[in-house]
């Protein structure tokens, strides 16, 4: 794929100038992040680490994603209402993992006693790496769908200016151009907006959700400034302030230090280390209560890595699209090759074909926040170590994708500037709102492109492996 020429990438005394330039310019776009030293305190804050160019995106591959995600998000907002497909594909996962099964009880819970909110705000990405086949094309593969606390739409709202000033610096004029506008934060506010007009009381919060270390703030930051221009009131709030201050009223109203919830937005919540016992209890009674939960439960679940592998299966996703062949084509279109590892035959020669191939595979367990996966020889360890129980149930195996790599810089805070070659994660976030039956609202609301060096497996943008980047359109 083209890319910035090589004359421009080693051309140091340019490189040099412009890196110093980049970094600036990134600190007056408002490209931050507080540092590890004081997550949470702004009184020190750093840019967020980015590439020094653009990276190059074939454009027919990101207009395959842009097309693909208003369907994606209708996939996982009808596979969120299926309770006994969630029940079915779950059912072997939820006995070995105990965080999927957590949030099942919860599920089963809030479907006993019925749903007592029947707007539904979904806020997701769907990530894909452009696989290089033997044949020598390009096609785009789904990595996965993230369904709560989908990140990095502030910011990368705040990228597209940084990557043309510095193609104009480096007099890359041309290129500019094929970089497009893009602000999924004003996507996301939208759709979050949306929900609590239709919540129906002025008065009500939407309160985020989040860690007690939040070094990604700006990020969040983002999205609020967006909400407070439309005079919405903002709160955030731990599973800690949920759990000791936060009430349900007879008609499960949701009210936390005498303010009306109107939508819970998760930015916290898709890992087993951000609850407590008192966190889990927390967790049920906000699903139990009128507020708008983004993600709701049943949608949560939807986004597990075991769904992801039971849609691919022959005759599923005509389950969800029974009269939409059209749409079924593009979907199927950008699943990775995706195994089963429950027990029986299936599951069986699942492992046999991984442990014999370990190179040609990605083991991944039902976490994400990036940094879980397994790769290589380390697949055959896992597999040899679970392949007789039913604790290999807590995994699923998928073709290991292959993308192109490209040369760019790096820029991370404290790291020393070197040409690394670089692979890039292209994500599509989608915002839908759903009341009752009828869709009000489903759209893509921007793109986030990720680069790391080709020497890391896995990881993203908070584990401090990935960086932000932009698609330069080729």
């Amino acid at each position: 794929m083209a890319s910035v020429p090589e004359d421009v990438l080693v051309n140091e005394a340019l490189i040099e100038d412009l890196q110093k330039l980049a970094k600036d310019t990134a600190l007056l776009q408002g490209i931050l992040m507080r540092t590890k030293e004081t997550p949470n305190s702004s009184e020190v804050v750093s840019y967020a680490a980015f590439t020094l160019f653009p990276s190059p995106v074939p454009r027919s591959l990101f207009e395959q994603a842009r097309q693909v995600q208003t369907h994606f998000n209708l996939l996982v907002d009808r596979i969120s209402q299926d309770a006994e497909f969630l029940e079915q594909a779950l059912a072997s996962t939820i006995n070995v993992d105990d965080f999927t099964a957590r949030l099942f009880n919860i599920y089963r819970q809030v479907i006993q006693e019925g749903c007592s909110q029947p707007i539904i705000l979904g806020l997701n990405r769907s990530d894909y790496m452009f696989d290089l086949g033997k044949d020598s094309k390009t096609s785009l593969k789904q990595i996965e769908i993230n369904t709560i606390a989908a990140g990095a739409g502030g910011l990368t709202s705040r990228t597209p200016a940084l990557h043309r000033h510095i193609l104009k610096v480096a007099g890359r004029v041309e290129e500019q151009k094929n970089i497009l506008d893009n602000n999924p934060a004003a996507g996301s506010a939208k759709a979050i907006a949306k929900s609590w007009e239709l919540y129906g009381s002025e008065q009500a919060v939407v309160m985020f959700l989040v860690e007690d270390d939040e070094i990604n703030i700006y990020d969040h930051r983002c999205v609020e400034n967006e909400l407070w221009s439309r005079n919405i009131t903002i709160i955030r709030r731990d599973f800690n302030d949920v759990s000791k201050r936060a009430s349900l009223d007879q008609n499960k109203r949701l009210f936390i230090d005498g303010k009306e919830v109107a939508i819970v937005y998760f930015r916290s919540g898709l890992m087993p280390q951000d609850y407590t016992e008192q966190g889990w209890e927390a967790r049920l009674m906000m699903e139990r209560s009128r507020a708008v939960k983004c993600p709701d439960i049943s949608t949560h679940l939807a986004g597990t890595k075991k769904v992801q592998q039971e849609m691919s299966r022959p005759g599923v996703l005509e389950r969800f699209f029974p009269d939409d062949p059209k749409a079924v084509a593009q979907i199927r279109a950008t699943f990775a090759g995706l195994y089963s590892l429950d027990m029986g035959e299936e599951g069986d020669r699942t492992v046999a074909m991984a442990i014999a191939n370990p190179d040609h595979f990605v083991l991944k367990p039902q976490r994400e926040g990036g940094g879980n996966n397994i790769y290589g020889e380390d697949i055959c360890q896992v597999l040899e170590s679970v392949k007789e129980n039913s604790e290999r149930c807590a995994y699923i195996l998928m073709d290991k994708i292959r993308p192109q790599p490209v040369r760019n810089y790096l820029l991370r805070s404290g790291s020393p500037l070197k040409l690394s070659t670089c692979l890039s994660e292209l994500g599509m976030f989608g915002a839908y709102v759903r009341q009752g039956k009828g869709m009000v609202l489903n759209e893509c609301t921007g793109h986030l492109l990720r680069t790391k060096s080709a020497e890391h497996s896995d990881g993203g943008l908070t584990t401090g492996v990935a960086v932000l980047d932009n698609p330069l359109l080729v």
